[in-house]
Formats: structure tokens, C-alpha cells, sequence
């Protein structure tokens, strides 16, 4: 078992610390052992897709979209009908998924602010009590690195990289002298969206994503679209039949996919960014596109205006036409339908090779895709296109054609792993465990800490929003608060009435707003959280720019928002430097 780094690092974790203390403490514990009658611990294999919108996964909107194995598993199994990302971004939702911990508690505050290296995560417990483990595909959970790839057995180095080079791992080691154009969408997407995050309190409004865009590539047969995702099915396939199925102990498998994460679009032009929605016509005719509905839209002036600053820097305030939206919205369920057939190839491995009456199943994703839902696409938003992920579990001894109300997130992963291994689950977690659910036991009975609470968090801190964002959901309510929850208006949705979330009740209803925000406060002093959140992100930029040098006006000219800033350099300049105020002059940085 690995040391728990962050400890050993003298990083400033606060909680997180004390989190992974008490987990380490743990880490010997046998597994419990099995009552009379009891049978054999099962495998597991979690597939975790990017960016699929957990609405689609029960009706009405499945009907877009001919997903078959995600139907399969709601046919076999258990679909959760409310599972929240604790945080709608690649890098802090998975860093919540591996640690089991909210994101405030382990500070991974955006895409490159994750977990250490070395944290002990449920693949690493389940290694250590005898589980044969294996990962392939896409990880992204530690800091500064991601988009990492991992193919290997858990704790094996990393092997691939997925839009990156070594640089990446090292955020000030550029090399000059490269030009920018060679480096494109890389070079845009990496340095940018870092100092885009420490940037959001900068009194500028700036363009960061191209618009978005679709394109359609390849023939009616052509199924193999995101062929590094398919590549990755293949290794885990080839390795259920030729190592799993060799296994006298229990396994765990995890899959990471891309898609239906948007693709990079072209360096040069209004496109550039991670904007484009790509598919074949193959997966084009699995969807129903009459059902494929228009959103509504507010105007621009009736935005909230952390919506606005979202949907301007994401490139989405201009004019669509409703043919626009209704293919970008077409084209991103036809890649939910190629992900969909990469789980399938999953499920059929396993009930090729006899393991899938033996194998717990698990389907998720790291966050949602707006698809132009709120005049945005992309994550980093709480509302339900966003925010709403996924979770179909099937299995030995689970209930089958089972709709789950209860809410809950991704933080409930980790203590799920560690109770189908039969491992003591810490105390600490900030998630529970699904089991209970899953077999409709009295939770009570199953874990010491009682039942789970009714409610679930999610929380923001990084690019394309200037504002650290929480979010509350419990019963029919979603309560949306931001920085130190009185500078910026909070949005309250009845999502049972209004499931667009079109109708901001907040002002309509200010007792039940004040009885989240006790609620909410009582999970995390969230005003604090934010204080916290904006000094990492002032003392970031400074060694950013203290790395650079007189290389810095011209780097920061050429991010990914180089065609808005490069109209006027100076003017953008002069409002970091009036955000960062005295700061540059008490370090001397000239």
C-alpha cells in the first residue's frame, strides 16, 4: 500500500488531511469475512464514460436515442433516477469518484487541481484484500495531469497520454522557441484553461471555447468513430477473455472512455476549442430526430449573470439557427450511441466468458453535456444537463428493473467498492453505500453511520464561470448559491414543475431559500470555501507569471481567448494587474 502523499507532501489539505489519516489507518483491516451462506465476492467492472447527460438513461429521454445496452442493464438491473458529479468537470468529479470525499475537501478546484499521486483510492483497498485489478482508458483524477490515460494493473505507471505532452505534467517547463500554431488546440487547451480558471475574478469578458460545431465523418458502416476509445475496449475485452476469466479471486475492472466528450475543433477560426460534436452516419440513424427537442432560451438580457459570463465565454451568445441546435443536439446523441456500444462490448465479453452472472456491472460518467441546454454546451454548469450523470448498476444478488428515486452522487462509489469487497468503509467518506439501496435493505442495519442523507452536493470552482458555484439538491428542490452567497443572486428550481429549470423561484420562495442555505451551510462554510478558492488562484497566476518572465505578455496573448484579447492586449493586461493590486509589488514581480 502506498504512503498517503498529500500528508507526506506538507500541502495545505486541512480536512483532507485528517480524511487520509483516518483512511490510512484502516488500509490493514481484513477483509470482513463471509457469513454461512454467504457467496463469494463478487467482480466488478465500473465503466465510466465523459460527458453523458444522465437524463437519457430513463424516459422520456430515451426516445432520442437507441441505446440498447444502457436499456439492458435498466432491464437486469438497477437505474438511479436522480445521481448527481459533485463537481461538473472532468478532473474534481473524478478526483470526488477515486477519493469518496467532496470536492471542497480535497481542493481539487479544477482541472488540474486533483488528488495526489499517491492517494489511496477503492482500487487501491480492493488490491490490497485480494481483487486482481485492472485499468484502461481515460483516469484524470490527480493534479496536472489531465486527460491521462492508464493502461496497466492498478499502482503501474501511466502509459498514455490523451492531448498532452510531458510538459503537462510540469505547468511552468515550456519550451520557447515552439511556435504557437504548431502547437494548436495543445498548446490552447492545456495553458489556457488553467489560466482561464485563475482568471474568472479578472474584470474582462472574454471568449474561451470556439463555437460550437458539428461534423459528420466516415460512411453508414463506419461504427469505429473515437477509435483511441474503441482501442481501449478492445484491451479490456481481450483482457476479460484471455486473463479474467483465468481468475480463481475476485477482479475489478475499470474502463475510462472519451466519449461523448465534444471533439478539439481547428486551432484557427471561431471553432478552435473543444467544440466540435463528430460522429459517423452510422450512429446518426440511431437517433429519432423528431424527438430531438429545441430549448428553450432566455434572452441575453434576462440571463443570470453568471449564466451570461458562462455562455459568453464558451462562445455561445451569438446567433444559432434552430437547425444549428437541433444537429448539435443530434450529433451529441449519436455519440451517446457509440459509448452506449462500447458498454456493450463489455457486457458481451463477460457473458461470452461466463463472468457476467459473477460481475457486479457499473455504469457512470463524470458529468453531463448541455448540448445547448441554457445557451451553453459543454459542463461546468449545475443544471440538470450538466450536473445529472448516469448510474446503472446490475449484478449478483441486486434487484433488477429497479428505478431508484433516492438522490445521490459520485461520492458514493468508493464506499459501494469497498462494501461488495466486504472491506470496512471508513467513517470519514463523505459518500455511502448504494448496496443498501440496491438490495432494499434498512441502510441503518447496514452502515454504523446511519441513513444516508436527502440530499446531494455538487460544487465549482474552475474555468468559465466567475464564481465558486454550490449546488443542493433534496426533493423536488435544486438550490444554486454562489461565492459568499450574498453578492450574486441564488437560483432556486422546482424541478418537479419546471424540469427545463426556467423559472428562478428564489425571490418567489425566500423561506425555503433560507432553509437550504442553513441546510447547505451546515455541510460547508461554502463563503469560506470560495475565500479559499480565490487566493489559490491569485497565488497560482503570480508563480505562473513569474515562471514566464518577459515571455508573458506574449504567452498570455495567445491562450485560447488570443482572438479577443489580441484586439486589445494592453487593456487586458491592466485589469489583471488591478486584480492582482499590490500583490505583484509586495513579491517584486515587475
Amino acid at each position: 500500500m502506498r504512503d498517503c502523499g498529500p500528508l507526506r507532501d506538507g500541502g495545505p489539505l486541512g480536512i483532507a488531511g485528517v480524511a487520509l489519516l483516518l483512511m490510512a489507518a484502516g488500509t490493514g483491516a481484513r477483509p470482513r469475512p463471509a457469513a454461512p451462506g454467504d457467496q463469494p465476492r463478487s467482480n466488478v467492472v465500473l465503466v465510466a464514460c465523459d460527458s453523458l447527460d444522465g437524463r437519457l438513461t430513463f424516459l422520456p429521454g430515451n426516445h432520442t436515442v437507441d441505446l440498447p445496452s444502457i436499456n439492458f442493464m435498466k432491464r437486469h438491473g438497477t437505474v438511479f433516477l436522480n445521481a448527481y458529479t459533485n463537481s461538473p468537470i472532468c478532473c474534481p468529479s473524478r478526483a470526488a469518484m477515486w477519493s469518496g470525499l467532496f470536492t471542497h475537501i480535497t481542493e481539487s478546484w479544477n482541472n488540474f487541481k486533483g488528488l495526489n499521486p499517491d492517494y489511496v483510492t477503492w482500487m487501491d483497498l480492493m488490491e490490497k484484500h485480494g481483487y486482481h485489478t485492472q485499468k484502461f482508458g481515460k483516469l484524470d483524477f490527480t493534479s496536472g495531469h489531465h486527460s491521462v490515460r492508464s493502461t496497466g494493473p492498478a499502482g503501474s505507471p501511466v502509459q498514455a497520454f490523451h492531448r498532452i505532452t510531458a510538459f503537462f505534467a510540469y505547468p511552468f517547463a515550456l519550451v520557447w522557441g515552439t511556435s504557437w500554431a504548431a502547437n494548436g488546440y495543445l498548446f490552447h487547451g492545456l495553458q489556457g484553461n488553467r489560466v482561464e480558471a485563475w482568471t474568472r475574478d479578472v474584470n474582462f469578458l472574454l471568449r474561451q471555447e470556439g463555437r460550437p460545431m458539428v461534423k459528420l465523418t466516415g460512411h453508414r458502416k463506419q461504427f469505429r468513430v473515437m477509435e483511441k476509445d474503441w482501442q481501449n475496449v478492445d484491451k479490456a475485452v481481450n483482457w476479460i477473455k484471455e486473463e479474467a476469466v483465468n481468475f480463481t479471486q475476485p477482479f475489478i475492472l475499470y474502463l475510462g472512455l472519451n466519449l461523448p466528450h465534444p471533439y478539439p475543433s481547428p486551432y484557427a477560426g471561431e471553432n478552435f476549442g473543444s467544440s466540435t460534436f463528430l460522429t459517423s452516419p452510422y450512429w446518426l440513424e440511431k437517433v429519432n430526430y423528431e424527438a430531438v427537442k429545441i430549448p428553450k432560451w432566455s434572452s441575453l438580457s434576462e440571463m443570470h449573470p453568471v449564466d451570461y459570463y458562462t455562455s459568453y465565454t464558451k462562445n455561445c451568445t451569438g446567433e444559432f439557427t434552430k437547425e444549428e441546435v437541433r444537429n448539435i443536439r443530434a450529433f451529441y446523441y449519436a455519440m451517446c450511441a457509440e459509448t452506449d456500444a462500447m458498454l456493450g462490448e463489455i457486457i458481451s465479453a463477460l457473458r461470452d466468458t461466463g463472468l457476467l452472472g459473477k460481475t457486479i456491472v457499473i455504469f457512470t460518467a463524470d458529468h453531463g453535456e448541455l448540448a445547448m441546454e441554457h445557451r451553453q454546451f459543454y459542463k461546468m454548469s449545475m443544471y440538470e444537463g450538466s450536473s445529472h450523470v448516469p448510474l446503472l448498476v446490475m449484478g449478483p444478488g441486486l434487484r433488477e428493473q429497479q428505478q431508484i428515486p433516492n438522490v445521490v452522487s459520485l461520492v458514493d462509489i468508493y464506499p459501494t467498492m469497498l462494501d461488495i469487497a466486504r472491506i470496512p468503509v471508513p467513517q470519514n467518506l463523505s459518500g455511502y453505500s448504494l448496496i443498501p439501496l440496491l438490495r432494499e435493505k434498512a441502510e441503518s442495519e447496514e452502515s454504523p453511520r446511519g441513513a444516508r442523507p436527502s440530499w446531494v452536493l455538487s460544487e465549482f470552482h474552475g474555468c468559465n464561470v466567475n464564481s465558486s458555484v454550490y449546488m443542493l439538491r433534496t426533493g423536488k428542490w435544486k438550490y444554486i448559491t454562489y461565492s459568499d452567497g450574498s453578492s450574486v443572486l441564488p437560483q432556486l428550481f422546482d424541478l418537479t414543475a419546471d424540469p427545463d429549470e426556467l423559472t428562478n423561484l428564489a425571490i418567489k420562495f425566500p423561506v425555503t431559500v433560507h432553509s437550504l442555505d442553513k441546510i447547505l451551510r451546515s455541510i460547508v462554510n461554502y463563503p469560506k470555501v470560495s475565500s479559499s478558492v480565490h487566493e489559490y488562484n491569485k497565488q497560482q497566476f503570480i508563480s505562473w507569471k513569474q515562471s514566464l518572465g518577459q515571455n508573458y505578455s506574449s504567452v498570455i496573448a495567445n491562450l485560447r481567448w488570443h482572438q479577443d484579447w489580441l484586439k486589445d492586449p494592453k487593456k487586458y493586461e491592466n485589469a489583471i494587474d488591478k486584480w492582482l493590486g499590490d500583490v505583484d509589488a509586495l513579491l517584486g514581480i515587475h
